[in-house]
């Protein structure tokens, strides 16, 4: 790959996703916004995530192999340093973008200078081969920093953040909910806000944030303890509203 420096960097960070990677690279690289790098960290996965990605010529993409596991927070980490793009982009191996999402989003951004931004998106299952999509999320137009404590709905694969807003930040070292972290991180710095009229859609898996919902609801009370310097009864507020925020969102499974 040359050292051209481009205006976006996409961040992918992946273990064992061969069976929904290509899918998410192919909604990358054929997006009608082309200047970007694409930095797929693969954390020392063992199925056929590495020959699907070698098997692309598109000298945009980047590969970066880990010889140990060590975390989606260390992958994510390992691309920004990496990167040297004025925007950084963040996707999951399972997520996918429609195809004008960069091109609006980082009109949008460079428009109304607005340098934390993120999108609506779809949730979707898959069985047998067979999507089923839910109702599309509406997410609110703007989030500071309380706002997104109580209603945690900028999802990670939809965000675009200007390098220069996160300057030293990094993602923790937590086994999960280290993107809910970051984000409350960057909130502290400036407001988000959504750019309309495009989408990501976001796949729900038993690994995504809507299984394992009192693990979740442990590790968020925990960091908003530890780090967002919540007491007690604001904490029980956070938990209680994202409950709400999430049943709204996707019902009761």
């Amino acid at each position: 790959m040359d050292n051209k420096t481009r205006l976006v960097d996409i961040i992918l960070p992946n273990y064992n996703g061969a069976k929904t990677l290509k899918e998410t690279i192919n909604s990358v690289i054929n997006q009608s916004f082309q200047d970007f790098h694409l930095y797929i960290i693969d954390d020392f996965s063992n199925d056929k995530s590495i020959n699907l990605i070698e098997g692309y010529s598109d000298p945009r993409i980047n590969l970066i192999k880990l010889k140990k596991n060590k975390g989606v927070y260390f992958c994510r980490n390992l691309g920004m340093r990496k990167s040297n793009s004025k925007y950084l982009a963040f996707i999951d191996s399972d997520d996918y973008w429609q195809k004008d999402k960069l091109k609006k989003q980082i009109n949008f951004m460079q428009k109304f200078d607005n340098k934390f931004t993120y999108t609506d998106y779809t949730p979707f299952q898959e069985t047998n081969n067979t999507k089923i999509f839910k109702k599309k999320i509406n997410v609110k137009s703007k989030f500071n920093r309380t706002e997104f404590i109580n209603n945690t709905s900028i999802a990670m694969s939809s965000v675009v953040v200007e390098r220069s807003l996160i300057k030293n930040l990094k993602f923790k070292k937590l086994k999960i909910c280290e993107d809910y972290l970051f984000k409350c991180e960057i909130l502290k710095r400036q407001e988000a806000f959504k750019c309309e009229d495009t989408m990501m859609y976001y796949r729900i898996s038993k690994n995504s944030l809507q299984s394992n919902k009192l693990r979740n609801f442990y590790w968020v009370w925990l960091i908003n303890k530890k780090y967002n310097n919540l007491n007690i009864y604001k904490n029980i507020k956070s938990l209680l509203s994202i409950s709400f925020n999430s049943i709204k969102k996707y019902g009761f499974k």
